[in-house]
């Protein structure tokens, strides 16, 4: 099993910046992938961002191209989402996910992840 553990969520004014972080344990070695989505209210969870946990294949969103990035820290089993220039359309519960599939058709899907954190709110405020 992994655990993931989501923090740095806060509230922020638009254009200002956040950086979640996403805490892994348990059976790391087995992780693959590594992802973040985001859920705003009364909407459906939607791709963010994902990452390799080795190499460097970063893989945004269109919302989330040029104004985000996602990186790691292997040594400290963590990977992270810097965001930048927020706005208030970013405003939701932010989800780290971790897959231990090697194969996948598409990471941009959320059932291609095999385990979830519990989530950290971001609100932008305009």
């Amino acid at each position: 099993q992994v655990q993931l553990v989501e923090s740095g969520g806060g509230l922020v004014q638009a254009g200002g910046s956040l950086r979640l972080s996403c805490a892994a344990s348990g059976r790391t070695s087995s992780i693959y992938v590594m992802g973040w989505f985001r859920q705003a209210p009364g909407k459906e969870r939607e791709f963010v961002a994902h990452i390799m946990w080795s190499g460097y294949s970063p893989t945004y969103a269109d919302s989330a191209k040029g104004r985000f990035t996602i990186s790691r820290d292997n040594a400290k089993n963590t990977v992270y989402l810097q965001m930048n220039s927020l706005k208030p359309e970013d405003t939701g519960v932010y989800y780290c996910a971790a897959s231990s599939r090697y194969y996948s058709t598409n990471r941009q899907f959320g059932g291609s992840y095999d385990y979830w954190g519990q989530g950290t709110q971001v609100t932008v405020s305009s």
